[in-house]
This record gives structure tokens, C-alpha cells and sequence, in this order.
């Protein structure tokens, strides 16, 4: 296999290895590409007659679904880590291609476990395991098995009477995370809203619980992470509440000055790394999008400290709660100058 310069200099070895795996296919193939942007540039280079790209890190690609597939003989699919993950992506490839598909699947090996072989096997009637390569290997998996539903996992809370549904490896899957459970506490003190929107919703709690505790406002659900759009449509679905959610890179869909509350439980993780840089970047959004008067309630970690970044973001910042785990911050947008 051999690539231009700049495409080859972005592959790994295990996209390497993928695109060996699945060279003889490629040629005149509508192919699907999971989670690699760089497998996609080589794909095309490599003949692949049409290219559809889904990328969770990406709100601009195609969302995981089973029209995705249609007409497609190839899926290239870099392996997530989580089996969570892995198996929906596998329910979605089963419950769309056609059957003469090939999903060709591959990682580096310390991220691969053999649960990930029964997790394919449970979507697919047939699997290959690659012999490894410069510490990766592909799995090939074949003959999709009929799927029907949806498989998001479903738990109630009691404490909270409160459905949660969860598609894949979305954060805390189908339960009630700390920090979200110590800014619904404090939901009594909310200020009234006609307009709230839950930024990064992961499973869509708080959308949820705003829209039952004043039914007649506007609530927006808003993720980049496609499995998160999902899993809080299912939320909404399981606890009968019309929520709109949408998938949006931080609130770039929203237009300024146009909401009155905002809340946020931020990420404070890239990858295994800790990071703020996401946390702040969803900071500056808010008070953009917050009309003059509108807060920002946002819980985090209380040894990260984020009141003067909130204060310099949004506002004048006060303290609604505090633990030695877990702060929430009211933040209200002044006037505009």
C-alpha cells in the first residue's frame, strides 16, 4: 500500500494495518469510515468509489445511524476503547448494511481486550482476527445479524423518579454522575427561565429535569458527542418530555443573547489527560449565548477553581453550594456595553 506524503504521515499503525487488511476491497467501494479521518483520505485514495465519514469528535460528519449504511460494502473502524461503545457501533452496522459488508476493525493492542471479538460476534455471523503488527491487529467481521430497537441500556433512579438512557460508552452510562446529582440538589434556587439549554448533555438529566420543573419553557439538550445526542433523545423518550437536543460543537447552532439559563456539568478530562481547555472554551459560549441577566450554573470539581475564569467569561460569580468533591457557581451575564 502506498500513499501520498501527507496521507501517509498521519496514518498509525494501526490504520496501516486496516487499509492492508481491506486494500482488495477498496476499489470502487461505498465505504464507511468510524472514528479515523486519516483512514478516509487514504480510502479514497485507494479507489473507494464513495466515502462517508462519522466522527464523534466532529459535529459536521454523518451521525451513527443505520441509514449511514446504506449501499455500503466497507466500514473502517477504529476500535473503541470502551465495549460499551463497540457495541453499538456494531448494533448500528448490523441494523443498516447490507450483507455482503466488511467491517474491518482495528487497534493498537493495548487497547484491545478478547471481549472485544464477543462483543462482534454477538452483531456478526462471522469474525477473522489479524495476526498482530507493530503492537496492532484487525478484526474482520462479516454476514451482519438482524437487529430491531434501539440498544440504549435504561436505569430509574428512585431518589430522582427519573429515567436515564444511555447508546454506548457516554459518560456514566445509565445513572446519575456526582456532580450532575449536586447541581440538581440545588434546584429549588434556579431562577425562572423561558429558555435553558443543557450544554454538553451527555445523557440529557438536566435538560430532562428542567423541562419537568417548568414544562412551558424552550429546553435545548446540546452534545458534540453523537452517542450523547442519542442516549438523551432515549432520555427524553423514557421519561415522556419534549426536549429538543441537538448536536452542536459547543453552542455554535445558538445565536447570541438568546438564553436564560445555562447549565453546565464541564469535562475536565481529554482523553486520559487532564484538561480545562474544553471547561473554558463551553465558558466563553455561555455568555454568548446568555441574554444581559442570564445565568450560567455550572458544577465542578472544587479543587479546579474556576470562579475568576467564570467571573472574566460570563459574570458576576457566586457560590450556590460547595463540598470537598463538588462546587456549583451561579454566573449572571452583565449588560452589554
Amino acid at each position: 500500500m502506498t500513499m501520498t506524503g501527507e496521507i501517509d504521515s498521519a496514518l498509525d499503525a494501526a490504520d496501516r494495518l486496516i487499509l492492508d487488511e481491506a486494500a482488495p476491497l477498496l476499489a470502487g467501494a461505498v465505504v464507511v469510515v468510524i472514528g479515523g479521518p486519516a483512514l478516509a483520505a487514504a480510502a479514497r485514495e485507494l479507489g473507494a468509489a464513495e466515502v462517508r465519514v462519522s466522527n464523534d469528535e466532529d459535529a459536521t460528519s454523518a451521525t451513527l445511524e443505520p441509514a449511514l449504511f446504506a449501499g455500503a460494502t466497507v466500514v473502517l473502524l477504529r476500535l473503541p476503547k470502551s465495549l460499551a461503545a463497540l457495541e453499538h457501533v456494531a448494533h448500528v452496522i448490523a441494523g443498516g448494511a447490507p450483507a455482503n459488508v466488511v467491517v474491518v476493525s482495528g487497534g493498537r493492542l493495548k487497547y484491545m481486550t478478547v471481549g472485544m471479538n464477543d462483543v462482534l460476534r454477538g452483531s456478526f455471523g462471522r469474525l477473522d482476527v489479524s495476526l498482530a503488527r507493530q503492537k496492532s491487529r484487525v478484526l474482520t467481521a462479516r454476514e451482519p445479524l438482524t437487529t430491531e430497537g434501539s440498544d440504549a441500556s435504561r436505569k430509574h433512579d428512585a431518589d430522582l423518579d427519573l429515567w436515564v438512557a444511555a447508546v454506548g460508552g457516554v459518560f456514566a452510562g445509565p445513572s446519575v454522575d456526582i456532580g450532575t446529582r449536586t447541581l440538581l440538589s440545588v434546584f429549588g434556587r434556579l431562577p425562572q427561565y423561558a429558555s435553558a439549554i443543557d450544554l454538553g448533555c451527555g445523557t440529557g438529566i438536566l435538560a430532562v429535569a428542567l423541562k419537568r420543573r417548568r414544562p412551558s419553557a424552550r429546553v435545548i439538550a446540546s452534545d458534540l458527542s453523537a452517542e450523547a445526542v442519542q442516549s438523551a433523545r432515549e432520555t427524553a423518550l423514557a421519561n415522556d418530555v419534549d426536549i429538543e437536543v441537538v448536536r452542536d460543537d459547543l453552542l455554535s447552532a445558538q445565536p447570541d443573547a438568546s438564553a436564560d439559563l445555562i447549565l453546565l456539568n464541564p469535562p475536565f478530562h481529554d482523553g486520559g489527560a487532564l484538561s480545562t481547555d474544553t471547561a473554558l472554551a463551553m465558558f466563553a459560549e455561555a455568555g454568548r449565548v446568555l441574554r444581559p441577566g442570564g445565568q450560567l450554573w455550572t458544577v465542578f470539581n472544587s479543587n479546579l477553581g474556576y470562579g475568576k475564569a467564570l467571573e472574566r467569561t460570563v459574570g458576576p460569580t457566586t457560590q450556590v453550594t460547595h463540598n470537598a468533591k463538588f462546587t456549583v457557581t451561579a454566573s449572571t451575564k452583565g449588560s452589554a456595553s
